[in-house]
């Protein structure tokens, strides 16, 4: 945007609106030079970018606040009730939508589309190149490929194929251990039963987040015992993004 003051051409700075959690990371690592409308859980504890969202506007995803704020562009993941996208589009506003990716090469288009989206094409050709250079860091050696874990929630879900998960996993050197595909629930009776090799425990640095789910039954942390390949952060596992490659580092690491 450029505006005329006094004779003078002055450029403004690219007003950009994140409408979720997901949406926050991609415009934070690619536009933290623009004018940012953050949404209000930016620097919650499961935000990969937390630190850099201190001190940065945050609003509500609401018509309201889009009106108030007047964005050039809006990034989204899963926010935005369909009256706003309406609206915004209606506006001219561009609407830039992080699809819902199940691989790496699913990221990769999504980084590339946020950075299109952003007018900053070679900021998201960096942070592409920066998660393949992860991704050479987590594979392990050939010997140490097939493995199985089992990927396990506090709320007690499992992560098959197609899913990012299962793309971590892989990317790993590990095999998923999951019967099925997509996401689904795994019993503590069946854990107790058919403990798996090994368990790569996700979410559970959520103190709050179900403290009574199965994944923390009695049963579920004595199968478990001796048995955790890596317990991964929930920071990086809310949102497909360049950030799922070091979930892999960390789980080649054992972290």
């Amino acid at each position: 945007m450029v505006i005329l003051v006094a004779g003078v051409a002055e450029a403004q700075p690219l007003r950009v609106m994140a409408l979720d959690q997901c949406a926050d990371q991609y415009v934070l690592a690619l536009r933290p030079d623009a004018e940012l409308a953050l949404s209000p859980r930016a620097d919650d504890p499961d935000a990969w970018m937390r630190e850099a969202a201190a001190g940065r506007r945050r609003v509500r995803p609401t018509l309201e606040a889009a009106i108030a704020f007047r964005p050039d562009v809006v990034v989204r993941y899963w926010g935005g009730e369909p009256r706003l996208l309406a609206r915004l589009e209606a506006s001219g506003v561009r609407v830039v939508t992080i699809e819902d990716a199940t691989d790496f090469n699913g990221v990769r288009a999504d980084i590339r589309a946020v950075a299109r989206g952003l007018g900053v094409p070679g900021r998201g050709e960096a942070l592409t190149a920066r998660m393949d250079a992860t991704l050479r860091r987590a594979a392990p050696e050939t010997a140490a490929r097939g493995r199985s874990a089992l990927y396990l929630t506090a709320g007690g879900f499992t992560a098959g194929r197609g899913t990012l998960v299962d793309a971590i996993l892989d990317a790993a050197g590990f095999a998923n251990a999951a019967a099925g595909p997509f996401f689904a629930p795994v019993s503590v009776e069946r854990i107790a039963l058919f403990p798996p090799a090994r368990f790569v425990l996700g979410f559970f640095d959520q103190a709050r987040g179900d403290w009574r789910g199965p994944g923390r039954h009695p049963v579920v942390q004595r199968a478990a015992n001796g048995r955790v390949a890596a317990r991964l952060p929930a920071a990086t596992l809310t949102c497909p993004a360049w950030f799922a490659a070091d979930a892999a580092a960390m789980l080649k690491a054992g972290k």
